[in-house]
């Protein structure tokens, strides 16, 4: 019977190093992906508003799940198109569809953003 691995003991130090990866990650989503700069933008307009209007905190964390649903949704929209392109590049039936779920998931995902900041902010704008 095979030996089980044994995971490697736990290390501040590991854990601080692999939020580089996920910051390296964070850097490519940035200088490559033209809709990130998009996501930056209403990321940064959503939180202007929010504190202009002062948001009772619980308003305040369903922005924030919506703007982390919607960054995560594209940050592995990015990776499943970087996989794909690195298996494939020529034009691949199944390997397309998987690139369409994928973006469609970001849509999806900023759909529901908006609903949610809708919902948020309308209470606060409107008489």
């Amino acid at each position: 019977m095979a030996e089980k691995k044994r995971a490697p003991a736990f290390s501040l130090a590991a854990r601080a190093h692999s939020f580089r990866y996920a910051l390296a990650g964070f850097s490519v989503l940035l200088t490559t992906q033209h809709n990130t700069w998009v996501h930056a933008a209403a990321t940064i307009l959503v939180v202007i508003a929010a504190l202009t209007v002062s948001l009772p905190p619980l308003e305040w964390a369903l922005l924030f799940l919506a703007i982390g649903m919607v960054w995560g949704m594209e940050a592995m929209n990015t990776a499943i198109e970087l996989l794909a392109d690195e298996i494939s590049l020529e034009q691949r039936p199944r390997i397309g569809k998987a690139k369409d779920v994928a973006a469609f998931g970001v849509l999806a995902a900023a759909i529901t953003a908006l609903l949610i900041g809708m919902f948020v902010f309308l209470p606060h704008l409107l008489p």
